[in-house]
């Protein structure tokens, strides 16, 4: 018994030890970076933790608070958490300085959460988790013919043929009165899309809400958001969440693994094979030594849930603008009208003629990008805006926040898209909602040519109303998108039945 104490007593001295070694490690780290500006933290430990989970608790905006903190203390802040200090850099300076050069990786502290949900693989190393330079610039050199001017032009048909069934559901709910989320309906169309242009699947994700892959990524999503909760998956109410993101996980990569093996087979019996995303998938494995089908799995999930979630977002914050503002809405439907008239396919060369509708998506990924930011990490001390920063940091840009500072755009909260005309002074280094510099998003282009399609096909068809009473605030569940989803009623464009006539 004496003996038990004993080792209990010695467990303890250690546990103790430990802990003030590690109390004497979290001081040196303040020591090292206290001199960089920043909100007082809160606690010894846990540093700005507890402002943030409180916030988390009560649902507000993590973000409006960085943006509070950006316009208190300046460019360069400092957030802390334990023993890691992270540095918000938004200063145009800054952003050009560490986004566009290839030596700074990215952290792969925080993309390595990516790699796994509960266990289960999800993004692993694809195109946008992969943190070794030379990894990824391989990748990247593999997928980039898929995303060549050539191949897109090619892609009006499908972007136009799903557009077109979104517009048939929407009249269905034309009525003036039937209230619906436009966020679930974009993010069928933009899923339908991204299956067929960049897989050769038809998942009908339109016509079926039923049909278990789209249900499957809106699962997956919400168990990235959930497993920031520390011992989440061991809490005894949300065993049920976690198991059914688990499987989740499992079917997408089941899919995909159908699709890879239907598309190599296909391949290697002399069939033709499309010029798309999987292809060039599989041709860029075909290069290597050795197979790694787990690798073309990250880059099947990666193209797949970044391929759609962004743009669907994109999407409902736009109509979600538009209906708050009824005069950038009337100038933007006439725009399309003069560039359409009656006709129902949008051509290549009419994408370049939608200059107003261009500006109105951009000035919506100004105030609402779906992606916020990047992160990178810093190896070397360095010194920006004056500020020293020391080696081993991980280093935050953000986009939203950049886009809503008074310094870099005035009255910034104002949604107007005459900023992005071509005589509006351009925003460089302070607007990046595809990143910037060499890991910028391959997609974007692409991205920006459906959201165009749909966008114009929507405007030339419908008057749409906000539902009233819901609210306009943002949700971070990974992208950000519309709390409420975009509640909308919708009525036919008397332009549109006139055409028809």
């Amino acid at each position: 018994m004496e003996a038990v104490g004993a080792a209990g007593g010695l467990l303890a001295a250690l546990a103790l030890l430990a802990f003030g070694l590690y109390c004497c490690y979290v001081k040196y780290i303040h020591a090292k970076h206290d001199h960089i500006p920043g909100a007082p933290r809160e606690s010894f430990l846990f540093g700005h933790l507890p402002i943030l989970w409180r916030m988390v608790r009560k649902q507000e905006f993590i973000h409006d608070l960085f943006l509070q903190w950006a316009e208190k203390y300046g460019p360069v802040v400092r957030v802390n958490a334990f023993h890691r200090v992270s540095v918000m850099i938004l200063s145009p300076e800054g952003v050009k300085e560490f986004l566009m050069s290839p030596q700074y990786p990215k952290d792969r502290l925080v993309y390595g959460r990516m790699f796994n949900i509960f266990g289960e693989r999800f993004l692993g190393n694809g195109l946008v988790t992969v943190c070794n330079h030379e990894h990824w610039h391989k990748q990247r050199k593999i997928m980039d013919p898929a995303f060549s001017r050539t191949y897109l032009m090619g892609l009006m048909e499908t972007f136009n043929e799903k557009a077109e069934e979104l517009m048939e559901k929407l009249e269905e709910k034309a009525d003036g009165k039937k209230e619906f989320s436009m966020l679930t309906m974009m993010n069928r169309v933009t899923m339908d899309i991204i299956a067929k242009v960049a897989f050769g699947l038809e998942l009908n994700a339109l016509s079926d809400d039923q049909t278990p892959f789209p249900r499957a990524v809106t699962v997956v999503l919400e168990g990235m958001t959930k497993k920031h909760i520390p011992l989440m998956q061991y809490m005894p109410g949300k065993q049920k969440l976690v198991k059914e993101v688990k499987e989740s996980v499992r079917l997408l990569r089941r899919v995909g693994k159908e699709c890879i093996d239907q598309r190599r087979e296909a391949m290697q019996n002399g069939k033709e094979a499309t010029l798309d995303i999987l292809t060039q998938i599989l041709k860029g494995d075909a290069l290597e030594e050795t197979r790694d089908d787990e690798s073309i799995l990250d880059n099947f999930i990666t193209f797949f849930v970044a391929g759609h979630e962004t743009t669907a977002n994109q999407l409902s914050f736009t109509v979600m603008a538009l209906g708050q503002h009824p005069e950038i809405l009337e100038r933007v439907q006439a725009e399309v009208d003069e560039v359409l008239g009656a006709k129902r396919d949008i051509d290549y060369e009419d994408l370049g003629k939608f200059t107003y509708l261009s500006q109105v998506l951009k000035e919506s990924l100004r105030l609402y990008p779906p992606v916020p930011g990047t992160v990178r990490w810093m190896e070397k001390e360095h010194i920006i805006n004056g500020i020293r920063i020391p080696a081993n940091t991980t280093l935050v840009f953000s986009t939203y926040i950049m886009g809503r500072m008074e310094r870099y755009f005035k009255d910034p909260l104002t949604f107007n898209p005459d900023r992005f005309s071509k005589d509006a002074p351009k925003p460089y280094y302070c607007y990046f909602p595809f990143s910037l510099g060499p890991r910028s998003c391959i997609g974007q282009v692409f991205a920006q040519m459906e959201a165009k399609v749909v966008m114009a096909k929507l405007l030339q068809r419908f008057e749409f109303q906000l539902v009233p009473g819901q609210s306009f605030k943002l949700l971070d569940a990974v992208t950000f998108r519309p709390l409420d989803g975009v509640m909308c009623k919708l009525k036919p464009r008397s332009l549109a039945r006139g055409c028809q006539a």
